[in-house]
């Protein structure tokens, strides 16, 4: 019997959704998994590329959208917890193993993530000075869940229904449950690659402010302090660690520019990515 299931919408993922898969599924016991990926309007050979590793069940659909593939991968999927994982996410068998002891305890969490790191070695000055100062934010402190994964177990995933025609599904969900419900694990995390430069990082956070702002008041439980105030408390701790204060200034550009661009009175919100890592795996 599967420990946990996992639903991976991708869309033209190809090669790069297969190393991840290899390296998951390469520390699991045959069957610990019920892995479903949800290749939607691909133009590529995202499904294929999937359904050469073992242990990987594949579903196709015609639209390209991330919710359509989360809907149609909650429709497939048969066990709890319940792990929603995007395709460019690094992550562990042995994190994933972790995820799904801690949702299984019934005085645990309702939802659940490792921590989130990201990798910038790739990225220009610009871009590793913005994650310095990041890292020094509230957002790494908050019982985050989301940007690229979050798990859920059968009672956490009754507080709603489908997924809605949101842009922000992980913050959708995020947003379902209280700091208390929520956890973070220690010890264990998950990567993501850092945009190749400022300009990129820019057009892809603005895609996400745009979808935060978009998210219905209704679909949201939780609250957050307000903006002057966490802004104040990262202020105190970047004035604390005189190492960040070069960093400061590209932190501010990068975040105020996506502020700016994500925006209702700007362009809609196209969905951006750095496609640079995809290409590399094709080389």
């Amino acid at each position: 019997m599967s420990v946990l299931s996992v639903v991976i919408p991708a869309h033209d993922e190809g090669p790069l959704l297969r190393r991840h898969l290899e390296r998951v599924l390469r520390g699991a016991a045959p069957g610990e998994f019920e892995v479903i990926v949800v290749a939607n309007g691909c133009t590529d050979d995202t499904a294929s590329q999937a359904a050469s590793v073992p242990g990987v069940r594949v579903v196709e659909i015609q639209e390209a959208s991330k919710i359509a593939a989360l809907n149609a991968g909650d429709a497939a999927a048969t066990g709890f917890p319940r792990v929603y994982l995007d395709a460019d996410v690094e992550i562990s068998a042995r994190a994933l193993r972790a995820v799904a002891k801690a949702l299984s305890d019934a005085a645990g969490p309702l939802v659940a993530a490792p921590t989130f790191n990201v990798d910038s070695s790739r990225s220009t000055f610009a871009v590793r000075a913005f994650y310095r100062v990041w890292e020094l934010s509230d957002y790494r402190s908050s019982g985050h869940v989301g940007s690229g994964i979050y798990a859920v177990n059968e009672s956490g995933r009754a507080r709603w229904q489908a997924f809605p025609e949101v842009i922000a599904d992980d913050r959708f969900v995020q947003q379902q449950f209280q700091p208390e419900e929520r956890l973070s694990l220690d010890g264990h995390s998950f990567t993501i690659a850092a945009s190749a430069d400022m300009a990129t990082h820019i057009r892809r956070g603005a895609r996400i402010a745009r979808g935060n702002r978009e998210l219905p008041l209704q679909l949201q439980r939780a609250a957050h302090d307000p903006a002057v105030r966490r802004y104040s408390r990262l202020l105190r701790r970047v004035a604390a660690s005189p190492g960040r204060w070069i960093d400061l200034p590209f932190y501010v550009y990068g975040y105020g520019m996506t502020t700016l661009r994500g925006r209702p009175a700007s362009a809609p919100a196209a969905w951006s990515r750095d496609d640079s890592i995809r290409q590399a795996e094709r080389v």
